[in-house]
C-alpha cells in the first residue's frame, strides 16, 4: 500500500456542462487522481456516466482515471472501460456473481483491479482475492447519490482490511461523506486514498484550498 495520502476528486461532483475544464482544474489543483463514479440506474438508484465519458475526459489529464463500476453486471463493459483510457477498474462484489474472472479480465487488459464493498458487506467476501487486487474500496455511505451523510462504523471495517491487506502492494480507497471532518477518521484507521465530491467542487474556496485542506486533515491523523 502507498505510505501517501492521495485525494481522488469525483466528477460526480463537478459540472457536467464544463467536464473538461473541471478535470484540468482538479488536476493543476493538485489532485492525484480523478474518480469518476459510473451508475446504472439499476444496481444503484441513479444514471451518470458510460465509457464515452471517460474517453471525453481522457485529454484532459495525465492523472490516474479511478473508475467505479456502481453497475450490474460489470463484466460485459469492462473492456469497454478499458480502451476508453480507465487506470483503475472497481467492480462491486455484490455486483459480480464471478468476482476473481473479472478480476483477471481488468488486469488482462491492462489495467489496475479494484473491488468495492458496501456498508452492509463483510470484507471476508473478497479474502480469496486478494493477491488479484491492486485496489480496495470502502463505501462510506450507501452507493448512489453524492452528498450523503458519513458512516462512521466503516471505520471499523477499513481497520479490519487493512490488517488482511498486511504486506500487499493494495490501495486501500473510501468513497462517501468524506470531508475534513472525516478524512483524519478513515486515514487513522488505514485509508491511504480518499475520494472527495462535494468537498471539492462544492466546498468554500478555490480547489486546491479543499483539495490540500481534506490532504491535511488526513496526514494530521497518522
Amino acid at each position: 500500500m502507498s505510505g501517501n495520502i492521495l485525494i481522488a476528486p469525483s466528477i460526480l461532483s463537478a459540472d457536467f456542462a464544463r467536464l473538461g475544464e473541471e478535470v484540468r482544474a482538479i488536476d493543476e489543483a493538485g489532485c492525484d487522481w480523478v474518480h469518476v463514479d459510473v451508475m446504472d440506474g439499476h444496481f444503484v438508484p441513479n444514471l451518470t456516466f458510460g465509457p464515452c465519458v471517460v474517453e471525453a475526459i481522457r485529454p484532459h489529464t495525465k492523472k490516474v482515471i479511478d473508475v467505479h463500476l456502481m453497475i450490474d453486471p460489470a463484466a460485459p463493459y469492462l473492456e469497454a472501460f478499458a480502451k476508453a483510457g480507465s487506470d483503475i477498474i472497481t467492480v462491486h462484489a455484490e455486483a459480480d456473481k464471478h468476482l476473481d474472472r473479472s478480476l483477471q479480465v481488468i488486469r488482462g487488459l491492462g489495467k489496475k483491479s479494484g473491488v468495492s464493498l458496501n456498508p452492509a458487506t463483510s470484507e471476508s467476501v473478497i479474502e480469496h482475492v486478494l493477491d488479484k487486487l491492486d485496489l480496495i474500496l470502502v463505501m462510506t455511505v450507501n452507493p448512489g447519490f453524492g452528498g450523503q451523510k458519513f458512516i462512521e462504523s466503516q471505520c471499523e471495517k477499513i481497520a479490519r482490511l487493512k490488517s488482511m491487506i498486511g504486506d500487499r502492494p493494495i490501495d486501500l480507497e473510501v468513497d462517501g461523506g468524506v470531508n475534513t471532518q472525516t478524512a483524519a477518521l478513515v486515514a487513522k484507521a488505514g485509508a491511504n486514498v480518499l475520494v472527495a465530491g462535494s468537498a471539492v467542487f462544492g466546498g468554500k474556496g478555490d480547489y486546491g484550498a479543499n483539495i490540500s485542506a481534506i490532504r491535511d486533515q488526513a496526514v494530521a491523523a497518522l
